[in-house]
């Protein structure tokens, strides 16, 4: 991921947070904001302390990159995106974890059909 694909700051996360929607499944939630001025997708991760200790944390935000990255074709483009992790997320390998970030994205009609 490129720095400029990613939500870093508290007011990009409330953005979000407040006028976008949500989509959820029982690992996932995704907050979708459509931004015009854009011409790249970017995300904001948000796993909790209720997750796991940190290393479990960051393998979960790895995997959601990862999972970013390879769906980067077929997500649109001109949306914000901000991913929140729950607790059974962290018993996911990262097949799995593709397979719930897809399910949600396509409950959010975000992702192309193929």
């Amino acid at each position: 991921m490129k720095k400029r694909q990613r939500i870093k700051k508290n007011e990009d996360f409330q953005k979000v947070f407040k006028k976008g929607k949500s989509f959820a499944n029982r690992q996932f939630v995704v907050y979708c904001l459509p931004n015009e001025d854009q011409t790249e997708f970017r995300i904001g991760l948000s796993v909790g302390k209720k997750v796991g200790k940190a290393v479990t944390r960051v393998q979960i935000k790895r995997y959601i990159r990862q999972v970013f990255l390879e769906l980067k074709n077929e997500i649109r483009q001109d949306m914000d995106y901000v991913i929140i992790a729950r607790n059974p997320a962290a018993t996911l390998d990262f097949h799995e974890t593709k397979k719930s970030i897809e399910h949600v994205l396509k409950i959010a009609k975000v992702l192309k059909k193929k």
